[in-house]
């Protein structure tokens, strides 16, 4: 009888760097090159799906030739299916869920908002509005590596005083290789 050898395959994990900003401006001057430099650093992009700032992240990234990582959407869940404008067209991974919640009631246990957090190594915040302040909040509740990278701290609602803020995408990049650490190897 013979004995095959089990093959030798290695899954590497990859990051996951989620983005979270305004679902209606897309902040691109700060979005595009972000998800550009996000593509070349070898992770994952996860976003809430939608428009503005996702969307224009999520083009930036899928754009970028021979990237390693995808681009995922976590979807806010309503009877039917996702509401209209969900996924946008660079979602590669678009994951559904059951929670309806998002803006003001972004932190409510059905809200998808959690799942964002949770799922991403480390989080980077645009400019954005109630969503994005839940957001912002529930990284602060679970203990996520976060910084903002906005013009000024009244960008993001509620930013919490402790949050890191980045006004130019070299302070983002040394906050997000620093909170990778190792896992980037």
């Amino acid at each position: 009888m013979t004995t095959l050898a089990a093959p030798d395959v290695r899954v590497r994990r990859l990051p996951v760097v989620g983005v979270m900003g305004s679902g209606s401006q897309a902040h691109a001057t700060r979005a595009e090159p972000l998800g550009r430099w996000i593509a070349g650093l070898g992770v994952h992009l996860l976003t809430g799906g939608g428009g503005g700032v996702m969307e224009s992240v999520g083009r930036a990234f899928t754009a970028v030739p021979g990237r390693r990582g995808i681009s995922i959407g976590i979807l806010p869940g309503e009877a039917g299916g996702a509401p209209a404008g969900y996924p946008n067209p660079f979602v590669e991974l678009a994951i559904p869920t059951h929670l309806p919640w998002s803006g003001e009631r972004g932190t409510d246990p059905l809200s998808r908002n959690h799942i964002n957090v949770l799922a991403s190594a480390v989080l980077v915040a645009l400019p954005g509005g109630a969503g994005t302040a839940s957001e912002v909040q529930l990284a602060a509740r679970y203990a996520r590596p976060l910084i903002a990278f906005v013009a000024g701290r009244e960008d993001i609602p509620g930013l919490p005083g402790g949050t890191p803020v980045a006004h130019a995408l070299d302070a983002v990049k040394v906050f997000v290789r620093d909170a990778l650490g190792a896992s980037l190897a």
